[in-house]
């Protein structure tokens, strides 16, 4: 730890969560907003699924950590949600089980600390036609669809209601924007700028409606060293002899 203890929000999941501080990213906009307040850390792994997740889930999360964090923030489904591989590989994870496993990981992290909070984000929409050019050879074609992206996403919203766990609707929320599909992927998959200022507005509007105590929302929080006022030396002109 550096400097006096502050809260932290650490960001799990897989690429949305890695590339989260990339192109205006979502991380970025919470860990500005937070600066001197709390610490954003970032731990994403591109490519990764809810079983990946689960599978370290105790070495990112250690239940005898001294400290832990006041908030998690949790991404994973759209990988999940492809298809499956003919071959075998690949990131699917089937709906049933992908449903076991982010409840797996709701409870351990609940029992991290009565004071950690957590915010389940939901597989968002997609641009399929993006997808289809940008990866063409690369991925195989139809293998993410928002028919499979929405199922995910719906799972995830009625799990988190059952174990009581706040969550953001990620693949409603999106297409709220008239030109969503245009105008909030980089690549069909990923977030652009605009993309991830509607996704810090919804964690910012969790936080806010929240009855957490104590609040987590970022004018509730001391800024850090707020007592001390910068003095700076006066520069009287030198006085001739």
């Amino acid at each position: 730890m550096v400097g006096p203890r502050r809260p932290q929000f650490v960001l799990f999941g897989s690429s949305i969560v890695q590339f989260s501080f990339s192109n205006g990213g979502w991380g970025a906009i919470l860990a500005d907003l937070y600066s001197r307040k709390a610490d954003i850390i970032v731990r994403g792994y591109a490519g990764w699924n809810s079983r990946h997740g689960l599978q370290v889930l105790e070495e990112v999360f250690p239940k005898d950590a001294s400290i832990q964090p006041s908030l998690v923030i949790v991404y994973f489904g759209g990988n999940d949600s492809m298809l499956p591989d003919p071959l075998g590989s690949g990131p699917h994870v089937p709906l049933p089980e992908y449903v076991e496993n982010m409840g797996k990981i709701a409870t351990h992290l609940k029992n991290l600390s009565e004071k950690t909070r957590l915010i389940f984000l939901s597989a968002p929409p997609v641009n399929e036609e993006q997808i289809r050019k940008l990866f063409r050879g690369i991925m195989p074609e139809n293998s993410r669809t928002n028919e499979l992206c929405q199922m995910y996403s719906d799972a995830c919203v009625e799990m988190c209601k059952r174990m009581d766990v706040k969550t953001v609707d990620l693949f409603t929320s999106m297409q709220k924007r008239r030109d969503w599909s245009t105008t909030c992927f980089t690549d069909g998959i990923h977030f652009s700028a605009e993309g991830s200022t509607i996704v810090a507005e919804e964690i910012l509007k969790v936080i806010e409606e929240a009855d957490w105590e104590p609040s987590l929302q970022w004018n509730s929080l001391p800024s850090e060293f707020e007592e001390y006022t910068l003095h700076v030396p006066s520069q009287d002109p030198p006085t001739e002899d």
